[in-house]
Formats: structure tokens, sequence, C-alpha cells
């Protein structure tokens, strides 16, 4: 169930309720029976692990294509350099 937080508009106290989506509101505030209206507040919701990044999907290689086309890269001018010392 999540945490949703009601300040009151008459004292000023900011009151956090545990209840489910369908719940009513509360009525009024517990300290001076104020009117409440409901805060928006930062969540606590992480996306953890792997797979969550485009680098991260199943299926692709370990190597990355940037580590390839620089090895392709080099392997061209290793080629290069080869002929031009038996020419």
């Amino acid at each position: 169930m999540p945490i949703y937080e009601y300040e009151c508009e008459q004292c000023g106290k900011i009151e956090e309720v545990l209840q489910k989506i369908t719940d009513a509101p509360p009525k009024g505030c517990s300290n001076c029976s104020g009117k409440l209206h409901k805060l928006m507040s930062r969540n606590s919701f992480h996306l953890k692990g792997s797979g969550w990044y485009v680098t991260d999907y199943a299926g692709k290689s370990p190597n990355s294509s940037s580590t390839t086309s620089k090895d392709e890269a080099s392997a061209k001018s290793s080629d290069t350099k080869s002929a031009d010392s038996t020419s």
C-alpha cells in the first residue's frame, strides 16, 4: 500500500497516511481539523540491476560495437603497414 502525504491548509502540518488507492482521503487534520490537500512527493522507486539500459539487453555480444569497429580499424591499418613493408 502506498503512503500519501497531506498538508493542512490551516496549521501547515504534514501527515503521512498509509492507504489504498481506492480509499477515501482523510476528512481533516488530526491536529486542528482543518482541510487537507494531497502533496506530490518524490518516490523511492529505483531501477537496479542489469537489463534496464540499452547496453544490457539479452542477445547482445559481449564485445560492444565500438570495440569491434576499433579492432577492424587497427586490423586495416596493420594490413596497410604490412603491404607497405613488403613493397
